[in-house]
């Protein structure tokens, strides 16, 4: 699936997970101070992970689990099948605006709607805020800090009824 000229995403496979931790470790533990221990869990293991390609490397990526997250960034017990849940999207910083973002993000969209999910949620950073709106979410809730960055959550309807 072509994002813009320059690349493309596609979902990935387990030989591509080195690459995916390396790349959230870049953006969050050294671009944005988020400890390593809460930068990855145990909800990557069952994630639909997506990535980003330029130039053949690696430089963006996010995920995909069944289920509501709470503020915590926990999996809510019962919850699977009822909504999808977008997470851990990055992007490095020499890739950005070559249309991967959002290409990512739609490629997750896509996988929640094959699964019949009715709706997708996320935990936006406050300054992405602008970025989700303009795919189609809308925000829901107060502004919340987690791993000491302002976040919103955010949804968009998939399916009606």
């Amino acid at each position: 699936m072509a994002a813009e000229a320059r690349g493309s995403v596609r979902l990935a496979g387990p030989d591509d997970m080195d690459q995916v931790y390396a790349l959230r470790h870049e953006v969050f533990v050294v671009g944005q101070a988020v400890p390593v221990e809460l930068e990855r869990d145990a909800l990557d293991a069952a994630a639909d992970h997506a990535l980003g390609l330029l130039d053949g490397r690696v430089v963006g990526t996010g995920r995909l689990v069944e289920g509501r997250i709470d503020e915590d960034g926990r999996l809510v017990p019962g919850t699977a099948g009822a909504v999808a849940t977008i997470g851990r999207m990055a992007v490095a910083d020499a890739a950005r605006g070559a249309g991967l973002g959002r290409a990512l993000l739609e490629l997750l969209v896509a996988r929640a709607v094959e699964r019949r999910l009715p709706e997708v949620e996320l935990h936006a950073q406050l300054h992405a805020r602008g970025f989700y709106e303009r795919a189609g979410f809308s925000p829901f809730g107060a502004i919340y800090l987690e791993a000491g960055i302002e976040h919103l959550g955010m949804s968009r309807r998939l399916l009606s009824g």
